[in-house]
């Protein structure tokens, strides 16, 4: 009933905001419902506003906890996916760090692979990720070849790493930058105006 009900708020009583999205209703005008000799009674204008403004907060309130159920859009549910799998909650990271734990734990799930590390370190990078494995060294690196500088979260993603990585294993991190070649079009003056961090993951104009 309250999926039904949800549906008929956003089609009926939406309203498009300056961004094209529908914005929410502040409440449903239930005395359009209602035959027209009601239409004049004060006490059931008051007793119907207040009623589609309660319908309206409760239909707010169900769409918020069907988010919960999806990680990408959980917000104050992010707290029982980390328990579920065991990690650690910090309510001072950002939102998005703590999907990416998240998700980076439910991707690493199961027996650890190159695939599966790869996997998890994109999770965390957003970009192109590549692992080199040295068997006979017993380690591996993780090369970070899809976005230039250090990503954000890698605490969380070496943290997430020593869970999931056989113990006998050690590893290195490895980082891209940008090499001079890439920054000669810049003028002194351009150069100048840039901060040597900002220059080290320069992607052109």
């Amino acid at each position: 009933m309250i999926n039904g009900l949800n549906s008929h708020v956003a089609q009926t009583y939406g309203k498009e905001s300056e961004g094209g999205e529908e914005a929410a209703p502040s409440a449903i005008d239930l005395m359009s419902y209602l035959p027209s000799y009601y239409q004049q009674v004060l006490e059931m204008d008051f007793i119907q506003g207040g009623l589609g403004e309660r319908i309206v907060e409760l239909s707010a309130a169900h769409e918020d906890v069907l988010k919960q159920y999806f990680v990408q859009t959980s917000t104050w549910g992010l707290a029982r996916w980390e328990k579920i799998l065991g990690l650690s909650s910090d309510s001072s990271l950002s939102y998005a760090h703590r999907r990416e734990s998240v998700i980076a734990k439910l991707r690493g799930a199961g027996t650890t692979t190159r695939t599966k590390i790869i996997q998890t370190a994109t999770a965390f990078s957003g970009g192109e990720v590549n692992v080199v494995e040295y068997p006979e060294e017993s380690r591996f690196e993780v090369l970070f070849v899809g976005t230039k500088g250090i990503p954000p979260n890698m605490a969380g993603f070496i943290q997430m790493l020593d869970d999931i990585k056989p113990a006998h294993l050690s590893y290195s991190l490895k980082y891209t930058y940008t090499v001079w070649n890439q920054i000669k079009e810049l003028t002194w003056q351009q150069a100048k105006s840039r901060t040597w961090s900002e220059l080290r993951v320069y992607e052109g104009v």
